[in-house]
């Protein structure tokens, strides 16, 4: 009886941790692009029908590189980024690119922050400045928690957002009179690249830079199996999401094209009543990214010390702040085009290492 209670709890151990593991992935990726369905709507919906396979490649990478992440960080103990940059890049490269993160992680920070103050400006009619408060000062208590603090955050409000945007693309999948069919056919519009191949990879490209950061910093806490299961379910259930909210944006072009934020217009028949309720899904996926970023920056600078990594923590909110006097669309367009590139020196080396160390061993 005692063996079976051991057992037991060690399988509940588990699965709470896998489910940490799924929880930081997922809540690392889903930002105010996903969750409004503009990055989805410009990645793979107006490539038509072929945004499909795009959503399916997107899959198979968020599983592979998930996993592979959480392998080498296990395997690296490692407690940071910084570790999985010098393996992948080299010394020098990996040191420019540990920089380059630092400042892309707060750059993120300051986008997220004034996108929450645009919500809560155009959403609730409230001041901009609660809205980066808000923001700052929940992320800075999450983060006195530590890294537990963090695990327990995303698996409390990243299954919210995450059934949020399923249960809204379902509905509006399904409540469609053509529903299902005729979307694999449907004609593309444009979209951010030539091609669905390359606008896959470059989704993944974009999205993999906080994931990386967050994920590398449980290399010391996470057993191999569960980490690498974590991974490569966490990039499964990202890839279900984006599969769906593209065949549902698919299913009501080209509508659903001309809003700014798609998956209000795909919410429409709720009624009006659930403007807050969809504003408040925004804002949360806004949190939970902020958190995710600030993490990575804390766990980079002071991994092994609780006080300093809390301190960091708040340090990187304050500093965060003063890119929210630009406005929400204008540092989109600076910032995100150089995430991306710096993103895509991510991936090739992700896909590539594994790879050459295979040729070198033979």
């Amino acid at each position: 009886m005692i063996l079976l209670a051991v057992i037991i709890i060690r399988q509940r151990q588990n699965i709470w941790l896998l489910v940490k593991v799924i929880s930081a992935y997922i809540g690392a990726v889903i930002g105010a692009g996903f969750a409004s369905g503009q990055e989805i709507m410009q990645f793979f919906v107006l490539h038509g029908g072929a945004g499909l396979m795009g959503a399916v490649l997107a899959t198979v990478l968020f599983a592979y590189l998930g996993g592979l992440v959480m392998f080498l960080s296990i395997a690296m103990r490692s407690g940071s980024y910084r570790e999985v940059f010098g393996f992948l890049l080299g010394k020098k490269a990996g040191r420019f690119m540990d920089v380059l993160n630092l400042c892309m992680l707060l750059g993120g920070m300051g986008v997220m922050m004034a996108g929450s103050a645009a919500v809560f400006t155009e959403h609730f009619a409230l001041p901009p400045q609660i809205g980066i408060w808000s923001v700052a000062i929940l992320t800075s208590l999450v983060l006195m928690g530590g890294l537990e603090g963090v695990l327990v955050a995303n698996v409390c409000l990243v299954p919210l957002k995450y059934l949020a945007v399923l249960a809204i693309s379902l509905i509006a999948l399904l409540s469609h009179p053509g529903g299902l069919a005729g979307v694999s056919s449907s004609v593309a519009i444009g979209g951010v690249t030539g091609n669905w191949v390359m606008a896959g990879f470059l989704y993944v490209s974009y999205n993999m830079i906080v994931p990386v950061a967050v994920l590398a910093s449980l290399g010391q806490t996470v057993p191999l199996r569960i980490g690498v299961s974590g991974g490569v379910l966490g990039g499964a259930l990202l890839g279900g999401a984006i599969f769906l909210v593209t065949a549902a944006g698919l299913a009501h072009l080209p509508e659903a094209a001309t809003y700014q934020i798609p998956m209000l217009y795909l919410a429409g028949s709720f009624g009006n009543t659930f403007r807050w309720g969809f504003g408040m899904l925004i804002w949360l996926a806004i949190l939970t990214t902020v958190i995710a970023n600030a993490h990575g920056f804390a766990s980079r600078l002071a991994s092994q010390n609780r006080t300093h990594y809390r301190l960091c923590g708040i340090g990187a909110c304050l500093l965060a702040i003063p890119l929210t006097g630009f406005s929400f669309t204008s540092l989109v367009r600076f910032l995100y085009p150089l995430f991306g590139y710096a993103g895509l020196v991510l991936l090739i080396t992700l896909l590539a290492k594994p790879l050459l160390s295979i040729f070198r061993d033979r």
